[in-house]
């Protein structure tokens, strides 16, 4: 059944044209259609296939495992992704360690996030191997993937942001469709 959250966010890409930038907690609307498990592990692969890069656009070890994501995520149904869950654990404990740096700052222990994209792989495969009942990390995971950093507006949802988002309400519309269709969509 359709929900008002793709007309929510819609909202927010307007807001972004009429304001330059808006708070990333306009998210946190996600998390209510993020409630269900099947939804939240679609959306994170979602996500994770939209990170991997193009070929040729990561280097040394990032481009292996960007190619290695792409191998493990290709051909997964985009509503309803299987795939060999040994890999996905396997991949998903080698990026950790890949971007195990942290540094200590004054207000705690920090982690050093070289490659966004290779974290955001990170991030979903977490969530559709163990963490498929917390919306709250399916709304971080869309709001580190929507973020743009701008020095007028620092981490924001801005500019480039809209575009994601707008890809994020296909998605969710998409989904939603599929849900009511019933299987053979």
């Amino acid at each position: 059944m359709p929900t008002d959250i793709p007309e929510k966010l819609f909202r927010v890409a307007a807001d972004i044209d009429a304001q330059g930038s808006v708070h990333l907690m306009r998210l946190t609307v996600l998390k209510k259609w993020l409630a269900r498990p099947e939804r939240l592990a679609a959306f994170a692969i979602w996500i994770a296939t939209r990170s991997v890069l193009p070929k040729g656009k990561a280097s040394g070890g990032a481009a292996k495992f960007n190619l290695e994501a792409r191998l493990l995520l290709a051909g997964a149904d985009e509503f309803e992704p299987k795939f060999n869950r040994r890999a996905a654990q396997s991949l998903h404990k080698r990026l950790a360690d890949f971007q195990s740096e942290y540094q200590n700052q004054q207000w705690g222990r920090v982690r050093i996030v070289r490659h966004w994209n290779l974290m955001l792989i990170e991030q979903a495969l977490a969530i559709y191997l163990w963490h498929r009942d917390s919306p709250a990390l399916g709304y971080k995971l869309a709001a580190d993937y929507c973020r743009h950093y701008d020095s007028r507006f620092f981490n924001a949802l801005n500019g480039p942001s809209r575009q994601k988002i707008e890809a994020l309400v296909r998605f969710l519309i998409t989904y939603e469709a599929f849900e009511d269709s019933g299987p053979g969509f």
